[in-house]
């Protein structure tokens, strides 16, 4: 991302849109009113962002299509955990669900939650907001013609594209060679759900780690705080297993979350768990909390802006 930030510097310092007018612009303020010029200008930024991005993310491709294939792996272990647990269940019990899950769902749910955690996971981001914070380089944002957020989202709207990209591939055999455990393909409406609720599911994903990595303007070490969540989130985003499985309070506790937007919603959406009314609540829910958290990104943003102090050379 340094690499990024300096080429972008580089371009923007450069560019006929750079100085306290695109400064207003690129961070929301338009003090002359709305204009085609404006736009033209936000939208230059946007798209040097974006390229450069591209350009830095593709060094990598060839890690991304074997750590995307090595995630995978585990998937083994579980066809062979969860057939022993359903076996066993079916030989006590009689029963061949767990929750309204067969065996043949839960593969096939597990593999799902790896492709929206692939969308909603942002490794890194913050705890780089906060590293930055603490160690004064936040401070680019502040004097250059750029946003944080901003430059920060199409930095990660790269990184997925790229990622896709060259992991389709992987992504495409381990899918066809686990295709008897999916029932088939949804209908439109479910589909259009799904794509629906994965977009989002990458917008949540960004904008709560970055109201997270915010708070490094009023503590000096957050370490230990994103490592709670990361963990909360392991469990409670139903990567781990459905949380349609949590009991009484507990589970209605977990559903009121925004956790669950992140993995397990969008995997229940294809799977034909959520339906008719409740799919449109949770969609509506889901767009609920994007905006929720895109509101409290910037406030902690603006709020910590005023209380940060940088001294030195």
């Amino acid at each position: 991302m340094s690499r990024a930030s300096r080429k972008l510097s580089a371009e923007v310092a450069d560019s006929p849109e750079s100085g306290e007018s695109s400064k207003s612009l690129w961070g929301g303020h338009l003090e002359g009113g709305w204009s085609w010029q404006a736009f033209r200008s936000r939208a230059a930024i946007w798209w040097t962002i974006l390229r450069i991005s591209i350009e830095e993310r593709l060094v990598y491709r060839g890690d991304f299509a074997l750590g995307t294939l090595m995630r995978f792996l585990p998937i083994v272990t579980q066809i062979f955990l969860w057939g022993a647990v359903f076996s066993a269940i079916e030989a006590t019990a009689g029963s061949s669900q767990v929750a309204g899950y067969s065996y043949r769902d839960f593969i096939a749910y597990y593999l799902l939650t790896m492709l929206s955690r692939a969308f909603s996971s942002m490794p890194g981001l913050a705890s780089g907001i906060a590293r930055s914070i603490r160690d004064g380089t936040v401070k680019k944002y502040l004097i250059q013609p750029v946003d944080m957020l901003g430059f920060l989202l199409l930095y990660r709207v790269a990184h997925k594209l790229v990622y896709y990209l060259v992991a389709a591939g992987p992504f495409a055999l381990v899918f066809y060679l686990c295709r008897g455990f999916f029932p088939g393909w949804p209908d439109p409406l479910t589909l259009a759900a799904f794509v629906a609720s994965l977009g989002m599911a990458f917008l949540l994903g960004f904008f709560l780690e970055a109201t997270l990595g915010m708070i490094g303007f009023w503590f000096l070490e957050v370490s230990s705080l994103l490592f709670v969540y990361m963990l909360f989130s392991y469990f409670f985003s139903g990567h781990m297993f459905p949380i349609d499985m949590l009991p009484g309070i507990l589970g209605t506790i977990v559903h009121a979350l925004p956790l669950q937007y992140l993995a397990y919603f969008p995997s229940a959406v294809f799977l034909g768990k959520v339906t008719g009314p409740a799919l449109a609540w949770g969609l509506a829910t889901q767009l609920g909390w994007v905006v929720f958290f895109i509101v409290a990104s910037r406030r902690t943003f603006h709020l910590g802006v005023r209380r940060y102090s940088g001294f030195g050379g």
